[in-house]
């Protein structure tokens, strides 16, 4: 495992990762002409693409124009129809999110029965239901409290053994589902932005605060929500209620599979932002070094396994870039671990975010071997103690400067 802790070199800016793929491509500056070629290709194909909707508008506004009677008339059948395939998709997505959480209410909540436990309902920023949980320690005082922001497609019933590994040290742990995921309202995989899930975190920060006046938070993501709680830092208002953040393998640097993907998803987002998008659902990536681990994830009905929608993918794509911008405005105490051999998330780029960050306060993990699912692997026990380590650190300092 490679450690820094205070300052440390800025990552290979000669390479970069695809997020979908992890794999790792070479980019030599000398091969400009084939670069402006492939920049004109995007700009073209994206216009033609806008000229296709442009004209479909144009067309649909005179046939309105024209209509007779009975053109209207039929109109309003074909409206009432949309109407029923509304409710109808509607009803299928309520029927679906009940379903979803009746099950996570069946996730087990201890493996040791000196923890405490709860799982309830907190009203988001759009009045959303959120799936929650909590675990306390057997005594009723915390030293900490740990909020944790689970990665795309899982929830927060998976991280039962760290919750109780941080209660057993005397800290008390939060879990949000997203939106979409879990036992939270949505539908099951999709995300209409990742700024609602700060929102909704935001939300849940207050509710842990009144409850628990003058005890010290951290917020951990992993992957994608790595990336949501590094945005979410970047808030004033949010940063002032953390003691620090957590970020294990997050998803910082995130290229789509092709250029033109890139730069059609912000159009196919707004026209049909929940089309699930086949080509890049990247099946066989493995995330744990755990047979057991890999076979509980993929087997576990609340995790979603379905191709990515192209609304969740394009705002996957939205915040690595506002992130990759943003690197040098980061001033909040972290620890950011990764495995060296994530294939999903870029490793160097959580040594990017190390080496421009402005926190006085920052450390970076690299476990050498290690996959993305760094809280599942079997050194799980390892990595949660490095993260109890650092967060003990960081409130012997608050104690010596408070």
């Amino acid at each position: 495992m490679e450690r820094a802790g205070g300052g440390g070199g800025r990552g290979d800016e000669m390479m970069m990762t695809s997020g979908a793929t992890g794999r790792i491509v070479p980019v030599f500056r000398s091969v400009l002409s084939r670069r402006a070629l492939l920049r004109v290709a995007v700009a073209l194909h994206s216009l033609f693409l806008w000229l296709l909707l442009l004209a479909r508008g144009l067309r649909l506004r005179r046939a309105a124009s024209g209509a007779d009677a009975s053109a209207l008339e039929a109109g309003a059948e074909g409206g009432s129809w949309n109407a029923r395939r509304r409710r109808r998709l509607q009803a299928a997505e309520e029927e679906d999110v009940r379903s979803r959480r009746a099950l996570a209410e069946e996730v087990p909540m201890e493996e040791d029965r000196a923890t405490r436990w709860a799982t309830f309902l907190v009203t988001g920023a759009r009045r959303n239901a959120l799936f929650c949980r909590l675990w306390a320690p057997a005594a009723d005082e915390m030293r900490g409290i740990l909020v944790i922001i689970h990665g795309l497609n899982e929830h927060s019933g998976r991280y039962l053994h760290f919750a109780e590994q941080l209660t057993a040290c005397g800290f008390g742990v939060y879990a949000m589902d997203w939106i979409g995921h879990g036992g939270s309202d949505g539908l099951h995989g999709y995300v209409p932005s990742l700024d609602y899930v700060i929102e909704d975190i935001e939300v849940l920060l207050d509710k842990i605060m009144m409850e628990n006046p003058g005890v010290p938070c951290f917020l951990l993501g992993h992957s994608t929500g790595g990336a949501v709680v590094l945005k979410a830092s970047l808030y004033p208002h949010i940063r002032e209620k953390l003691e620090g953040i957590i970020l294990t393998s997050p998803a910082l640097r995130v290229k789509p599979a092709h250029p033109i993907v890139g730069a059609v998803a912000p159009i196919f987002s707004l026209v049909a932002p929940k089309f699930q998008f086949k080509g890049a659902n990247k099946r066989g990536i493995p995330v744990s070094r755990d047979p057991a681990a890999l076979l509980a994830k993929y087997s576990d009905p609340l995790v979603y396994t379905g191709p990515i929608r192209v609304r969740t993918g394009h705002e996957i794509l939205r915040i690595s870039s506002y992130l990759l911008h943003s690197l040098k405005k980061v001033t909040v105490p972290f620890m950011v671990l990764h495995g060296t051999a994530d294939r999903v998330t870029d490793p160097l780029a959580s040594r990017e975010l190390y080496g421009a960050a402005a926190s006085r306060h920052k450390d970076l993990r690299l476990y050498d071997g290690f996959l993305h699912d760094l809280l599942f692997e079997p050194e799980r026990d390892e990595v949660g103690a490095e993260i109890i380590g650092w967060m003990d650190g960081m409130l012997r300092l608050r104690r010596q400067t408070g």
